[in-house]
């Protein structure tokens, strides 16, 4: 595709794989989730080659750099080729990604209370 004219920002975070549908892009970039250029874009902003986004996905972020546009949702090898993710976001990604783990594994309870457990929580709700 031609880069003069661009592709609409939507449609590229569906072929590049970031969300599973245009409404979903749509929303994400509503709701001020996706960044270009270090402004907010809306859905039918023009993205060319070379252009930074930053992507907010929950509680991760990405921040790539545009290398090819796409309008149309490709294979998975193919949508990654699309842009290039900086070092340093994959870092900070990752070491998010591992925090949470960790919070996961600390707050899970693991069955039900026993009848000492039970005791406690009773004697905790009726202070």
């Amino acid at each position: 595709m031609s880069d003069d004219q661009g592709v609409r920002l939507d449609r590229w975070l569906l072929a590049a794989r970031f969300f599973k549908t245009r409404h979903l892009a749509s929303e994400a970039a509503r709701r001020n989730h996706i960044v270009v250029n270090q402004q907010r874009a809306k859905p039918g902003k023009r993205v060319f080659i070379g252009d930074r986004v930053s992507i907010r996905k929950g509680l991760l972020t990405y921040e790539i750099e545009i290398i090819d546009l796409a309008e149309k949702r490709l294979g998975p090898a193919l949508a990654a080729a699309l842009y290039q993710e900086d070092d340093d976001s994959c870092e900070r990604r990752r070491l998010r990604q591992e925090e949470l783990q960790q919070q996961r594994r600390a707050g899970t309870a693991h069955g039900r209370p026993d009848k000492r457990q039970r005791r406690q929580l009773t004697k905790f709700k009726n202070l």
